[in-house]
This record gives C-alpha cells, structure tokens and sequence, in this order.
C-alpha cells in the first residue's frame, strides 16, 4: 500500500486471489459481484440464513397464507446501480430481478388537509403543485428540479462514485461548480429560494434525515437525496425489496462466488496490518489473501479486528427509527404505496429528535404499504404495513424496554388519528423494531443509518474503506455513506481497492 496520504490510488497489497466477505448486505453483494468479475474467488460468509442484511426479510405464516415483511430500506431509487453489478458479470438485470416503477412516488398529507403526489415526471409534478398549490409554486419547482440535476451531476462523478483518500482529492472544477450553486449553504434555506410553500419545502428535504441531519443543519449538496428519488425515480421490487440481495446472491452464485449461510465470524486473524483469515465462533479458521467487512464500521472495528482507533470513537450517529411491521384485514383506499404524513411542526421533528433526544412530541411518520404494489406479499384479502417512526438513537436517556410496548400503542393512536381507522383492531401479526433491537443487530448506537453525515463525517472525513494492507470496508458506515444507492456503490469501491479502478481493467 502507498503510505502517502494524498495519493488517490491506494489499493490492497500482495496477493488478492482469495478474497472473505463477512456479511451479505448490499455492500457485500455489491462486492462479491465486482470481485468475482474481475476474477477473484470470493467466500461470503453471512451469519442469518438467508442474504440481505438490513435488507431482511421475516416471514410470518398464518391459516391463510404468509405475510412477507421487509425488514429495512423501503424506498429503492437509481435501479442502474443494482443493474451495474449484474452487468459487471456479463447478466441482464431483468433476467433475474423485476422493478416496476411506484406511481406516486409518495403521497405527502398535511396537518391542513391538503394530499400532494410526488411524481419523478417533471411536467405531471409541475401540474400537481399547479392544482394544489398555485402556478407561482410550480414554477419554483421547476428551478429547484434544475438546482438538484446540478448537484448530482456535478457531485456524482467526482465526489460519490470514486475513492477518495485525501481532501485534496476534492479539488477539481466540479467542487467550484458546486459551491457556485450554493452547494456548501445549508439546505433548507436553499430550498426556500425555489420553494415558498411550507408543503414542498418538507417534501422536498425531509431526505436529509437519512443523512443523519435536520436539513437546517445539512449542507445543500444533500439535496442530491432528492434527485434520487423525486427526479430520478422509485422503485418496488416484484416480491418486495428483499428480493433485490435474495437476486444479487443468486447470480453472484452462479458466477463462483460461495454462500455460506448461518456461519459467524468472531474475529479477524492479523499479522501486523495483514490479515491472513477469519476465524468463525465454531473455531473454523478461513484463510484469506483479502478480508471485506460488511458490518458496522465501528462494530467491525471493535468486534472483528479488537481495536477502537480515536476516527471511530469520534463519531457522531444519525437518529434512529421505531419500525411497526403489521399484517392487516384493513385495507385504506386513500394510501399509496409509500406515505408520509406530516405533523403540524416540522423544524420542531429535528429539534425533538437530534438536538432535545426526546421522542416527537408531533410525529412526522413514513407508513409504506407494499401490498399496493405486489399482493403476493400478503394472504388474499389482506394488507402489510411498513410504519417508521423516527427516534433518537441510544445515545438518548430511553428506556426501551419499557417505552416499546407504550410506543407501539402510540404509533397505534397517531395513525388511527392520521386516518388509519380501526387500525389497532384490523392487526393480525405484528413486529416491532427500536433502536435497542437494531443495536443487537449489529447498528452502532442503534443508528439503521449509521454515522451521520456532518461536514467532518463526510467525503474524505467519513471512516475510509481501506484499512491496514488488506482489510477492505463496505456499507453505509464507510465512503460514500448511508442508502441503498451508495451502498452498492460503496461495494464496487471496495472491489477497485482490490482490483483497481474498473477502467484500468477494461
């Protein structure tokens, strides 16, 4: 490995035939797909049964059939980054994988009564914030389409889809470009130069939260958020998004790469800053010439490799979330496939959350209903909800063992009074995540979306994916950070730490 810091080239050195993947989330899959193209032969080691990671999925069986939950992400955008990785192995996405586009992209409701549709189409946008809002609006909107389409083409190329060693790596005309737009101002002000109705103005920055910030505190590059999936598109994955690794695993399977399922690593085995295998809590020791982590970056660290450097205790954790999975008799023709209902506050959601870390005092929710798309997720007749409640992570003064069964009747009331009737009495199974089970799951503070993306925790200050000779970091914990979008690219880059750059193969 080049030690100098600022070179932009560092990669993994010596051999790298033999390449250990602990864990089979999307980084990981992303990973073994680009390795194994490029001639690796590549073990995934996955301690559940089955592929996915945060991208699980439970399966609850009943008298009448199986209610099929997704266990993480939701919301699935840019669908060429999954296409990529199959393409890396001569395979046609579509052969293996069907994504049909959500129409709306959500339903926004407001504490006025007012229901706006998100469209990725900007002419059917520009007309729904006409008839809604006003034509004044509808013209802003169309700017701020312009602003954000910008920023990603600007920060795509040069600050999201490459490794990034140095913060000198960062200088080239794009990041000009970026703060000549107001890239580096704060988010919601930026968007109120285009946006002057309350309504817009959360629909279009409410992304930030999975960033980790309130969008008064995040930088306006964060906007990119937004043009991935209110410009360019979601996506339902046919069989729910559980289907996208269960697929990535398949064709990565049938291009060499070894599953082994219900195996746990205990820890890495280094000599130096070399590792030499992964030994599993069976005692079995798997040698490897290069080692993917896939896990928590911290939890990696810690749990993997025994050490905490001072990058990773620094750390600052996005909020958490309360998810409420149910299967449901009640079916609710006002809904769409993803939902999102907006309380009175709304600068006051952050406040609650990030700066006070108390519960929302006036909730903000996500209610995703899977089965709007794809009834073969739910017996005949019936119904899955996706709830998410947002929360501060463990870093909060909460007791979850006693706030969870409250906050689930909470979640309940807020719903029933958000116009989900009867919905308490139509649940038939039910699932309850909080930030204490995500935590034993593996998330560091309980945090789904990892570190949070402050100025010193982004780019080049976020935990790099390269560490010693050959330990290589993948997920949302390391660059370029948090979503299913910059996972899968986080993968790929972790596979050029070990091949090369892909164009230096080609």
């Amino acid at each position: 490995m080049k030690l100098n810091p600022f070179t932009p080239t560092q990669q993994v050195t010596g051999p790298t035939d033999n390449v250990v993947i602990v864990g089979a989330g999307l980084g990981g899959l992303s990973a073994a797909m680009h390795l194994a193209a490029a001639g690796r032969t590549v073990t995934v080691l996955e301690r559940e049964d089955i592929p996915g990671g945060r991208a699980g999925r439970l399966s609850v069986p009943t008298a009448d059939g199986s209610f099929e939950f997704d266990t993480g992400p939701t919301v699935l955008t840019m669908p060429d980054l999954i296409a990529d990785c199959f393409n890396a192995l001569g395979e046609n996405m579509s052969d293996w994988l069907t994504l049909e586009p959500v129409k709306p992209l959500y339903r926004s409701f407001y504490p006025d009564g007012s229901v706006l549709d998100v469209h990725s189409n900007t002419d059917e946008m520009t007309e729904e914030i006409r008839n809604v809002i006003g034509p004044d609006e509808a013209a802003g909107y169309r700017r701020y389409v312009d602003f954000v389409t910008e920023l990603y083409r600007y920060e795509m190329k040069d600050f999201i889809d490459r490794n990034i060693d140095s913060p000198l790596d960062l200088l080239t005309p794009n990041l000009a470009r970026l703060a000549a737009i107001g890239g580096f101002r704060r988010l919601a002000p930026k968007v109120e130069e285009y946006l002057k109705d309350p309504r817009t103005q959360r629909v279009f920055s409410f992304q930030s939260m999975y960033a980790g910030l309130s969008p008064y505190d995040a930088l306006a590059i964060y906007a990119v958020i937004a043009y991935m999936d209110s410009v360019a598109g979601v996506f339902a994955p046919k069989g729910g998004m559980h289907a996208v690794p269960k697929a990535m695993a398949q064709a990565a399977a049938a291009h060499g790469v070894t599953f082994r399922y219900g195996v746990e690593v205990a820890h890495v085995d280094r000599v130096g800053g070399r590792a030499t295998a992964v030994i599993t809590t069976e005692g079995e020791r798997i040698p490897a010439d290069v080692v993917v982590l896939n896990p928590d970056v911290p939890v990696a660290f810690r749990d993997l490799l025994g050490i905490e450097p001072w990058s990773i205790r620094r750390l600052k954790y996005s909020p958490s979330c309360f998810l409420f999975l149910a299967g449901s008799s009640a079916k609710y023709s006002s809904i769409a496939h993803h939902n999102i209902h907006f309380g009175k506050k709304w600068r006051g959601v952050f406040d609650d959350i990030i700066r006070d870390q108390k519960l929302m005092s006036d909730p903000s929710v996500l209610v995703t209903n899977p089965t709007y798309s794809d009834r073969s997720l739910a017996p005949e007749g019936k119904e899955v909800y996706y709830v998410l409640f947002p929360t501060p992570n463990l870093d909060a003064d909460i007791d979850w063992v006693k706030e969870g069964p409250r906050y689930r009747d909470e979640v309940c009331r807020v719903l029933e009074e958000r116009g989900y009737r009867d919905f308490t009495s139509s649940i038939e199974v039910e699932n309850v995540t909080t930030p204490l089970d995500w935590q034993q799951r593996g998330m560091e503070r309980g945090a789904p979306f990892a570190s949070s993306h402050t100025f010193g925790q982004t780019g080049p200050f976020r935990p790099g994916n390269l560490w010693g000779q050959n330990i290589v970091f993948t997920g949302s914990g390391t660059r370029p950070g948090v979503g299913v979008p910059m996972v899968l690219i986080s993968g790929r880059l972790a596979a050029e730490r070990i091949t090369g750059p892909v164009s230096a193969r080609n």
